[in-house]
């Protein structure tokens, strides 16, 4: 007899979408073989996901949702399983980026993970620690879903001209990466502006910082050390860290001349030419 792991559905997000995709499933009358071949995935990865072994994705939670006929419910689940996968020191800066409508980032070294592409986020969070890499990068991503609901957060961007230069895993990546970044070069709501070498000492020498800011509720700044996360919404910081961003943007270049330094560098340094 095959034995069948039970997931406890309260034990976390993850094993509640088990037990869940199971339920219903079987509710069905589908082996996790045929309900792979329905929505085109194995059965294998259907019985991965069902004992919590393997993260789902947001395509497979929809496919999967109008197979059975659930309603959205895994659609739904999916961004708290996601969220869940975070470190435990990241999971309150996510859920203040999922609340805040707008958010203003100043980054020294490189480019922030709601910009970035899978290839480049692979290389960041796999510098010093390969394992589950490619989960944690399918949930540094899923982050990102943040700018496709229906009142999309303001994201400004002041990229330090270095940045564009560091290049994380060949030219490939950093040619996809710059090339992400300039998709957004006409959306009103991602701005993106670099900060260039010319501009000498400037107000975030001190290191990288972000600004949300909510409908009804204070400003918070998040600050980033190893490991840790540190968001305050004590006002002397707030008003410290606003006055510091509003000469980065002074000093950075316009958004215009800022695309065409990374489209300058973009060709010139990693052999892309854009049409």
């Amino acid at each position: 007899m095959t034995h069948i792991n039970v997931l406890d559905p309260g034990a976390s997000p993850l094993d509640y979408y088990g037990f869940e995709l199971r339920r219903y499933r079987e509710a069905a009358g589908l082996t996790q073989r045929q309900l792979g071949d329905i929505v085109n995935y194995t059965g294998s990865l259907v019985g991965q996901i069902e004992t919590a072994r393997k993260l789902p994705t947001q395509e497979f939670s929809e496919r999967i949702d109008a197979a059975l006929g659930t309603g959205g419910l895994l659609s739904r689940l999916v961004t708290l399983v996601m969220r869940s996968q975070l470190p435990a020191w990241f999971q309150q800066v996510a859920e203040l980026q999922a609340r805040a409508t707008g958010m203003y980032c100043f980054e020294m070294g490189m480019v922030p993970g709601l910009l970035q592409t899978r290839a480049y986020a692979s290389a960041v969070l796999g510098a010093l620690d390969a394992t589950d890499l490619d989960d944690r990068t399918a949930v540094r991503l899923d982050r990102q879903r943040i700018f496709d609901r229906e009142n999309p957060p303001l994201y400004w961007v002041i990229l330090f001209e270095a940045a564009l230069y560091l290049e994380l895993d060949g030219p490939m990546t950093m040619r996809e990466q710059l090339g992400h970044l300039l998709s957004f070069e006409h959306n009103p709501l991602v701005n993106i502006q670099v900060l260039p070498f010319k501009s000498g000492a400037h107000a975030g020498m001190t290191g990288s910082f972000d600004i949300y800011r909510f409908a009804h509720d204070p400003a918070i700044v998040y600050t980033e050390g190893y490991g840790s996360a540190h968001p305050t919404a004590n006002p002397d910081t707030v008003n410290d860290c606003s006055l510091r961003y509003d000469h980065l943007q002074a000093a950075a270049l316009s958004l215009k001349d800022s695309a065409e330094l990374i489209r300058r560098v973009m060709e010139e340094r990693y052999g892309d030419q854009l049409a």
